[in-house]
């Protein structure tokens, strides 16, 4: 399967509704990818636009980022996945990981520069790895 994705971000919207003096609460954050539909452009090229959004609870803020993405290929994949979309398929795997991938980076750059959590979650350190008791030597004198 010989597919290029590009992504074009047209809009991003994002808004910090938290006071900046007040610390965050703990925040419940929920992501939403919603590809909007499959147009056809040319026998090889389809365009698929989407609308990806951040949401945080309690409402501390809000991030949006709607683009398009350009996918290029061999007209009878095109095909296959221009007709899947017109019977109600899943669209296939790559075409929205690449663009989950594309969105959620930037994302995670407007999340710093709003001084909000970021749309990932962080890794989490097991309780007690930085207390460990300090190595005894091996020999004495």
């Amino acid at each position: 399967m010989k597919i290029r994705v590009n992504i074009f971000i047209s809009n991003i919207s994002a808004e910090r509704f938290w006071d900046i003096k007040r610390p965050l609460p703990p925040v419940k954050i929920a992501t939403n990818l919603n590809l909007v539909s499959v147009n056809k452009l040319n026998e090889d090229l389809l365009e698929v636009p989407f609308v990806f959004t951040i949401s945080y609870n309690p409402a501390v803020a809000q991030i949006s980022v709607k683009g398009k993405a350009h996918v290029s290929g061999e007209k009878d994949e095109l095909e296959k996945i221009f007709v899947g979309y017109e019977e109600k398929k899943a669209p296939p795997q790559m075409i929205v990981q690449t663009i989950s991938n594309i969105v959620f980076l930037e994302s995670v750059l407007i999340s710093r520069t709003l001084n909000i959590p970021p749309p990932i979650p962080l890794p989490k350190m097991p309780v007690g790895i930085g207390e460990k008791k300090k190595a005894e030597p091996s020999y004495r004198a």
